[in-house]
């Protein structure tokens, strides 16, 4: 990502989401709902006589066709493996990533549910198998043409992009340029493996629970990297809560997947780099319209006093001792 995005869905009206859907090879029967997403636009549409589908129109200018088509190649091994993963659908001559009206779209069948309850150390577990088993075909192979989950790109990229565009109030800037300089420099040191193919976002948001079931969407950010990086975001509360939850995970996590607890203390480092990375993805997407809109908190001097305040936090938190596994 370079630059701060224009509007790139300007001209996606229902109309033309409507057409574009049509010459992909399904016929809509008119009926159209928005979905919660910001960096896509995706959009549940009804379908004459078949099920509704949900259609993404990729963010033009991010990613190439080669490192959507290798998304969806992932996704296909996975499903394969019986995996609950929601992989796009294909039209008859095996395609899965179409070109209409100057976006790239994919379709995915429609996958209902809801967020799992994770104080339930049951579906913990069962989360923990599942994103075990992506892991165990992630190592399989590389991506070649998808990007790997590095600190410069996340941390020392993100935080000049901010300071150059001007996003950092000036009474701040001193704090920010001096707590990020210090930050980037203790995550310098930690060596971030990127040897497994991961879904790469694997938040609660991305994990629809349904019939005690787990199933795992949106693969939109799926990189090489580190497999903590889609188990530490599973974890809430204090540090013995986390100790306990990384335990549970990793005892069902071993049991169809290798794990390195030398990854355990990375998780810290994973963190700050998502949180220095968070705030220049909505720096760079600031002139879409619909981020003002689902952020208006973004950009105020209350924002980074306190994003200036959670980057202190985490300097702290690198010195932390590792989550104890028992």
């Amino acid at each position: 990502m370079s630059g701060i995005s224009e509007t790139p869905y300007a001209n996606l009206t229902p109309d033309n989401l409507l057409d574009a859907v049509e010459q992909c090879g399904w016929i809509p029967d008119g009926t159209l709902v928005a979905l919660n997403s910001y960096e896509n636009r995706v959009y549940q549409v009804g379908i004459q006589e078949e099920a509704p589908v949900v259609v993404k129109f990729y963010r033009p200018n991010r990613w190439s066709n080669a490192q959507i088509e290798e998304e969806h190649e992932f996704l296909q091994e996975l499903v394969e493996l019986e995996l609950p993963c929601v992989a796009p659908l294909s039209s008859a001559n095996g395609q899965s990533l179409f070109h209409e009206n100057g976006f790239r779209i994919a379709l995915f069948p429609r996958q209902g549910g809801y967020s799992p309850d994770i104080e339930n150390p049951d579906n913990l577990q069962i989360l923990a198998r599942c994103i075990a088993r992506i892991h165990a075909a992630g190592a399989h192979k590389k991506f070649v043409h998808r990007i790997s989950l590095r600190t410069g790109r996340m941390g020392a990229e993100s935080a000049a992009f901010v300071l150059d565009n001007n996003f950092i109030p000036t009474e701040l800037i001193p704090a920010y340029e001096s707590t990020s300089k210090d930050l980037m420099e203790r995550l310098a040191s930690f060596d971030i493996p990127v040897n497994t193919r991961i879904h790469g976002d694997c938040h609660l948001g991305n994990v629809l629970w349904r019939n005690d079931a787990a199933h795992f969407v949106d693969f939109d950010d799926a990189l090489m990297g580190p497999c903590i990086q889609d188990l530490w975001m599973l974890l809430s509360g204090s540090h013995a809560d986390r100790s306990r939850q990384m335990s549970e995970l990793l005892e069902a996590y071993s049991e169809f997947h290798d794990f390195d607890l030398q990854e355990l203390h990375l998780i810290e480092a994973l963190r700050s780099l998502r949180i220095i990375h968070h705030a220049a993805w909505l720096a760079r997407r600031w002139n879409d319209p619909a981020f003002p809109l689902a952020f208006p908190w973004f950009n105020t001097m209350r924002y980074w006093s306190d994003h200036v305040l959670e980057l202190r936090e985490q300097l702290a938190a690198l010195d932390e001792p590792v989550l104890r596994v028992y």
